[in-house]
């Protein structure tokens, strides 16, 4: 079982609406801790990193200096020396850092990474094995050269990696077990728009959101005809996802010989749906059952305007009728009157 820190650093310049700088701290891949330098903001994401902080107020101290004090300073000078470097000027400019460490439990093994981007392009990465700098552009060879020459700079980051992360990691994980370790489980289903339509498996309600599903042929994991979807929120901190096998190849008798698969990490038990056309929902069937519901009430509707349309015929032959006789009476008397009569 591996377990992970990541910590995503942000830092801009030149447009005063987005934050100067902030940063959000992960442990496998679940958000633990937030911050916003420019509203003054440090904000646990689960419960237990609440407790975690009010337990070690040092901790919240530290996190608090590091966002409000230090890291701003050096993103913007960071973000200044590199526009110089590029020769650039005014305009809107990011600096970003993911750095973090991925610890095995059962190995001991402990991985670290860190790397830069500037304006949406790969800056600097970090080689943990040779501690050196490498640069991902030629124009940032110059900044490799200087920061290996920092050995303070190195030195810090072989402590970071090899102490303080797996201590922050740790910290977090026993805190935040409840939370962190939390897993839901989804409901999965086939869905099929029409007879012809690739099968889509379906699963939602699941959580966390670290989770896999494919189509399997006699046990085998297959990619062709397959259109795996991505992973999407919920409205209730869950997600779903969905996988399609496209059937126009598949014969009735090898049907039996597929399977949609659902994997949920934590969770050792996998969730196995047989491509079984008995338990394919549709939208034909849906439709059906949406007019057989609404059957007996347009029924009802048309029987009503059949009644009015039919009672509003008599009253209006009755006052025909009606009006021809009374005419025919005032003309027996008068002929001018039995033309005004008709004319009502």
């Amino acid at each position: 079982v591996s377990h992970m820190l990541k910590y995503f650093g942000t830092g801009t310049s030149g447009n005063p609406d987005i934050a100067e700088f902030m940063f959000v701290l992960e442990v496998d891949d679940t958000e633990v801790l937030y911050c916003d330098a420019s509203k003054k903001i440090v904000e646990p994401r689960q419960d237990g990193v609440k407790k975690m902080l009010d337990d070690n107020p040092g901790a919240l101290g530290e996190y608090t200096q590091e966002c409000f004090e230090h890291q701003p300073g050096i993103y913007q000078n960071s973000i200044s020396n590199l526009k110089q470097l590029l020769n650039q000027s005014g305009g809107v400019h990011i600096l970003q850092c993911m750095i973090g460490s991925e610890m095995n439990e059962n190995s001991g093994e402990v991985k670290g990474f860190l790397q830069l981007g500037y304006n949406g392009e790969g800056y600097l990465e970090f080689d943990l094995k040779t501690m050196t700098w490498i640069p991902l552009k030629p124009e940032f060879n110059i900044v490799k050269q200087t920061m290996d020459g920092d050995r303070n700079l190195i030195n810090y980051l072989g402590n970071l990696f090899g102490t303080i992360f797996l201590e922050r990691l740790k910290m977090f994980l026993d805190y935040g077990s409840s939370s962190l370790n939390k897993t839901v489980l989804p409901s999965v289903s086939l869905l099929q728009k029409t007879p012809s339509s690739p099968v889509s498996c379906h699963a939602t309600g699941f959580y966390p959101d670290r989770a896999a599903i494919f189509w399997r042929k006699d046990g085998v994991e297959i990619h062709e005809g397959v259109d795996p979807g991505e992973i999407l929120p919920n409205n209730d901190e869950t997600f779903q996802m969905n996988v399609d096998l496209n059937i126009s190849s598949v014969t009735p008798e090898d049907w039996r010989r597929y399977d949609c698969v659902f994997q949920l990490s934590g969770v050792s038990e996998d969730i196995i749906i047989k491509l079984n056309k008995t338990i394919i929902k549709t939208n034909l069937v849906n439709n059906k059952t949406h007019i057989d519901a609404e059957l007996p009430i347009i029924i009802a509707a048309f029987v009503l305007v059949l009644i009015i349309i039919v009672a509003i015929g008599i009253v209006a032959y009755k006052k025909k009728k009606a009006a021809v006789q009374y005419s025919v009476t005032l003309f027996l008397r008068n002929t001018q009157i039995k033309f005004n009569c008709q004319i009502f």
